[in-house]
């Protein structure tokens, strides 16, 4: 048996959520088509607050009770220490009667690495954040991370990168060995698609009060996603033409440190015309991509970086921060900013909202762009990676 991580999903974290919930659906769909004869089972902490999806409920569970940060220090210790955890899998609570199979391998889905010495280990490395905007996180979440990412790195028998971007800092700040480093990438749920039923745009239009022309912006709201600069921008356009875009939608909940994004609002003279929409599904959510005049994303850091990527496949122009990963992601179907200049995302802002030739032209390169990302790409690759270390 091949154990996951759902922790992320389970506990609804943003990204790291979406990535373990959409890998591991694909897994599945792969194994009941027969391209793989590996059995999945599932692992979460923090059992007693769980919200398992139906996906999760379907599958073999393992579960323990212990909460995020016991759970957190008990995987540090079992690493200094040199403390196999391989019998987590005899103890733990399962959702079946019947006994389930051994684990043989591991895979850490949210940067958290048991120490385990019976089984096969894959890390996913998101980003390293931490170390490149430390003050951009918790500081019991940095300090933590400082001194465990060494040893989860280093223990783990493979280590999947999420973009090019985030395994050139794991070599610029860990030395590690590129033989190790598999680069796959994320990918794009099918539901993402341009939404054409003219009647349920409208019914949401209405549901959220929206405007005929809004800007929108898609992620937790914390220092890294820079908001700020995109409100900077927003009230810059306003001053000049209050007609170009009526409002600016921002989707996502609450992060950490999130305090100073909000004040923005009302520094900024921005309160009633920038609105922040939280717990937004993705049925609708993919409508909000399809009726937004604009897409923008102004992000200081990302490891991967989905919503711009979500939106293109939604048929929304987009622009975006030029930094990290998201070149990548967006290649040459977006508008790339540096993250902090302000009137570059003016300018990008007003001519998205002027130019309809542009506008058009970014929205069929969207799609295009999107369509190279796929979950099912994301899962057989994985699966390699799982049929090599078992070989």
């Amino acid at each position: 048996m091949i154990v996951i991580d759902a922790s992320p999903a389970v506990h609804r974290k943003a990204g790291l959520g979406r990535y373990a919930e959409e890998l591991i659906s694909a897994l599945v769909a792969q194994a009941e088509t027969g391209k793989t004869n590996h059995e999945i089972g599932l692992f979460y902490h923090d059992a007693l607050r769980a919200a398992p999806s139906r996906l999760i409920q379907s599958l073999n569970c393992f579960a323990t009770t212990q909460t995020p940060y016991p759970w957190r220090l008990r995987a540090l210790i079992s690493h200094w220490l040199n403390l196999a955890q391989d019998e987590l899998f005899s103890r733990a609570q399962t959702n079946t009667r019947a006994p389930l199979p051994a684990p043989r391998l591991f895979h850490a889905t949210e940067h958290l690495l048991p120490r385990f010495k019976g089984l096969k280990t894959v890390f996913t490395l998101h980003d390293l954040i931490f170390k490149v905007f430390p003050e951009y996180h918790l500081p019991r979440n940095r300090v933590f991370l400082t001194l465990a990412m060494p040893s989860f790195l280093r223990r783990a028998d493979a280590i999947i990168c999420v973009s090019e971007h985030t395994k050139r800092d794991a070599v610029r700040i860990y030395r590690l060995p590129e033989s190790k480093l598999r680069v796959i990438y994320e990918g794009i749920s099918p539901r993402f698609r341009r939404m054409l039923d003219s009647s349920a745009l409208r019914a949401t239009q209405a549901r959220y009060a929206l405007p005929d022309r809004f800007i929108l912006a898609v992620g937790t709201i914390e220092p890294r996603k820079n908001l700020t600069t995109l409100f900077k921008a927003f009230r810059a356009l306003l001053e000049e033409d209050d007609s170009l875009a009526q409002e600016l939608i921002v989707v996502g909940k609450a992060g950490w440190l999130h305090a100073p994004t909000f004040r923005a609002i009302h520094d900024l003279g921005l309160t009633g015309r920038v609105r922040l929409l939280s717990g937004v599904e993705d049925e609708d959510l993919v409508k909000l991509y399809s009726l937004a005049t604009v897409f923008a994303f102004p992000s200081l850091y990302e490891g991967f970086g989905l919503p711009p990527l979500e939106a293109m496949a939604c048929g929304a122009p987009v622009v975006a921060s030029n930094a990290a990963s998201l070149p990548e992601v967006c290649g040459q179907a977006a508008l790339l900013l540096p993250p902090l200049d302000v009137q570059a995302w003016t300018q990008a802002l007003r001519r998205i909202l002027t130019d309809h030739d542009l506008r058009r032209d970014l929205q069929a390169r969207g799609p295009a762009q999107a369509g190279r990302f796929s979950w099912s790409r994301a899962a057989e690759e994985t699966r390699r990676i799982y049929d090599e270390l078992l070989r």
